[in-house]
């Protein structure tokens, strides 16, 4: 663990050496001095380098070993080979924070794996904050701190930003630079050997400069500690980032490049969500929010209202406000009222609130005063079409003026580019989100009201589910024994019971008669399916038979299913079939399953069940634990949702029994790290219940199984 004294030696340090100092332009080492001094730092500088001399007007220390003792953080820009030497100086000089520039570590291949790995070793025996290897280094704007060979220096602002991609950051610190973005720290995290995003999530928390946290990732280093870190982080301040690898080729070129990319996008996609991350899927996205969540409080209801001088552009608006999670707010009758007062009588007085293509900057004035009065609105997008009457850089001073004293969102789009270029750089340099077209917008207030709504979410209350554990670690145990990985229905009836799930009243057959007496027992119309620890996959052999009404059609279906588990799956040990109650007329079915994913754990899924899951893939996902908003979310999330809501008259099934069933899916993944997977496919639900119609359960190997169960 780095200690809360190292990180901060690392974005507020009192001096800094950089290791590999040059006093050749256009070398690494040249240029992280000369960005240190560029930036205005005043702490002390030690260029460290064998040659005598001086190195920009800087006093050149000639060996590590002469450093004064508890530097607070070192730059690291010299051959890989020699890093861990210095490395092992550093500490003896007991050195708090150190950034490695050097590029050769893990990234390419075995022999750089094992140098990362020592270095990061010291590092963590001397409780030394270790950025990088590989990496681009840091800005610190409050400490006037460059330690980094980028080009260019930003300027001081609200927004941090960490990047495993070090020509990423380069990347966006040019287009910052262009589009006088303002950052209070612009970290580059490289290979991460000890450093990783949790940590800058966790630092950044409690970061006064910074309001808003950017990142962009192609993997996380422990899944779970990421987890917890960002659930603390989205509570105090929003976070934004975009993950990379979501496609396959994207995931192909992660794996190269220097990330860890363990985990599904699906699971990623999970963790963002209950974690209350913002993900987006560009860098413009990024930004977009990153401005919007900086400069702006935030809304505290849904409502917006629209002002326009043009009736298409207020469509567009409308129509993305629709799709959005945002309303179009009513207006109070008092505010239309005051509207009335001043406003042409052919102006629409409805949102949009149109105040037609000859407004004035006085109109546009008086006409936000009076709606940024109204209880019911929470948020504001005043929109300019450049008629030709139109004035753009008064209306765009009216709209600051007016805005610096809500305590409401005001966002501005000025259509176009050229003619309404100088309006829109007075709103970006006075801190109002600016647009060319309303869409980005829109995306931008629904992203606030979202964080403010889960910000202000009650805690969720802590759920217990009541289960007999030893005897559901009998049935795994019996499996082991048996050395088999795969527990299918027949087998895990303990399994299910042992958890109190609902299942059909189900007995196993292994002969014909058996059949018809259990039949009989259980009661008219039954279901029959082939019970073989080698047969998982029913359908695919015709091994289940419904509807049977009687001993004759019983007997029929156990020969025949029997028989053709035979043919088709020779290496099979057909044991019976199971002779099951047939579910209510009117069921719906649904999948509750989970993946033991590698780097959060277990994937809970939820969709349309049966054969169609994997056609339509139509399904919800959240890692475990889950609360019971968790569940609720699961199922309505799916396409399919009003399905089960219920269609053309039809009743709503039992939401509340499918919710337990998901809790308790999430229960059993939790409690047996030996189980890789297991799903409940179908859960037949009606508006009475539902139940467990079938069960598949994989047990990880027993190595696999052991790391699970220390994670």
């Amino acid at each position: 663990m780095v200690s809360n004294k190292s990180l901060a030696a690392l974005f507020e340090p009192g001096s800094v050496a950089v290791i590999g100092a040059s006093a050749t332009p256009g070398k690494i080492g040249n240029i992280i001095v000369s960005n240190l001094l560029d930036a205005g730092y005043t702490g002390k500088i030690y260029p460290v380098n064998p040659d005598p001399g001086e190195i920009l007007g800087l006093p050149v220390t000639q060996d590590v070993a002469d450093l004064p003792e508890g530097l607070d953080l070192a730059v690291i820009a010299i051959p890989p080979a020699a890093v861990v030497e210095v490395m092992k100086d550093l500490a003896a000089r007991k050195v708090k924070a150190v950034a490695i520039i050097t590029a050769g570590f893990r990234e390419v291949g075995r022999e750089g794996y094992y140098l990362e790995e020592e270095i990061a070793k010291i590092a963590r025996d001397n409780d030394i904050a270790l950025l990088g290897p590989n990496c681009l280094g840091l800005i610190a704007t409050d400490s006037d701190l460059n330690a980094s060979f980028a080009t260019g220096y930003p300027e001081s602002g609200h927004i941090a930003f960490f990047s495993q991609s070090g020509a990423l950051c380069v990347s966006i610190l040019d287009w910052a630079l262009g589009n006088n973005i303002g950052f209070s720290k612009f970290i580059s995290l490289g290979n991460k050997a000890v450093l990783d995003e949790s940590h800058m999530l966790d630092y950044l928390a409690e970061d006064g400069q910074t309001n808003v946290i950017l990142g962009y990732i192609e993997g996380v280093s422990d899944g779970k500690r990421f987890m917890e870190s960002a659930s603390a982080m989205t509570m105090k301040k929003p976070v934004v980032m975009i993950k990379s690898g979501t496609t396959a080729s994207g995931a192909k070129a992660a794996s190269s490049h220097t990330g860890a990319i363990a985990g599904s996008d699906q699971a990623y996609d999970a963790a963002f969500r209950q974690t209350g991350v913002i993900r987006v899927h560009d860098v413009a996205s990024l930004f977009n929010l990153a401005t919007c969540f900086s400069t702006q409080p935030l809304p505290k209801g849904p409502n917006l209202a629209i002002i326009t001088n043009s009736g298409g552009p207020g469509i567009l608006a409308a129509d993305a406000t629709e799709k959005s999670g945002l309303n179009l707010s009513s207006l109070t009758a008092r505010t239309s009222k005051a509207l009335r007062e001043f406003l042409p009588a052919y102006a629409s007085l409805y949102n949009p609130i149109d105040i037609i293509g000859d407004a004035s900057a006085e109109r546009y004035a008086r006409t936000l005063e009076v709606v940024a009065k109204d209880e019911l609105v929470h948020a504001i997008l005043v929109l300019l079409s450049p008629t030709a009457s139109a004035q753009i850089k008064e209306t765009a001073q009216a709209v600051i003026e007016i805005a610096e004293k809500l305590d409401k969102p005001v966002f501005a789009c000025f259509m176009g580019d050229k003619v309404v270029g100088p309006g829109k750089r007075m709103l970006q340099d006075a801190s109002i989100p600016v647009y060319s077209f309303p869409e980005p917008a829109i995306a931008g207030i629904e992203a606030m009201y979202e964080y403010h709504e889960r910000r202000n979410r009650p805690a969720p209350a802590e759920l217990c589910i009541r289960r007999d554990i030893e005897a559901a670690r009998t049935v795994i145990a019996d499996a082991r024994e048996r050395n088999a990985l795969e527990i299918v229905e027949f087998q895990a009836q303990g399994l299910l019971n042992s958890y109190g799930l609902p299942v059909p009243k189900t007995e196993l057959a292994r002969t014909s008669q058996q059949a018809v007496e259990a039949a009989e027992r259980i009661g008219y119309p039954v279901v029959l399916k082939i019970a073989s620890p080698q047969i998982s996959h029913k359908s695919d052999v015709g091994g289940v038979r419904v509807n049977l009404q009687d001993s004759s059609e019983v007997v029929a279906a156990f020969m025949d299913i029997t028989s053709r588990a035979q043919r088709l799956r020779k290496d099979a040990f057909i044991s019976g079939c199971l002779v099951q109650s047939m579910a209510a007329s009117g069921s719906r079915e649904v999948i509750v399953g989970f993946k033991r994913d590698d780097q959060f754990g277990p994937l809970i899924i939820f969709g349309l069940g049966g054969v169609y899951v994997e056609v339509l893939k139509d399904i919800s996902a959240r890692l475990a634990p889950l609360t019971l908003d968790d569940a609720k979310q699961m199922i309505r999330e799916i396409k399919s949702f009003p399905v089960l809501r219920g269609v053309r008259g039809e009743q709503p099934v039992n939401f509340a029994a499918l919710e337990e069933i998901i809790l308790i899916m999430a229960q059993l993944a939790l409690d047996f790290p030996e189980i890789d997977e297991a799903e409940f496919n179908p859960v037949l639900v009606n508006p009475d219940g539902a139940v467990v119609a079938d069960v598949r359960v994989i047990l990880a190997p027993q190595e696999k199984a052991a790391e699970n169960g220390d994670a």
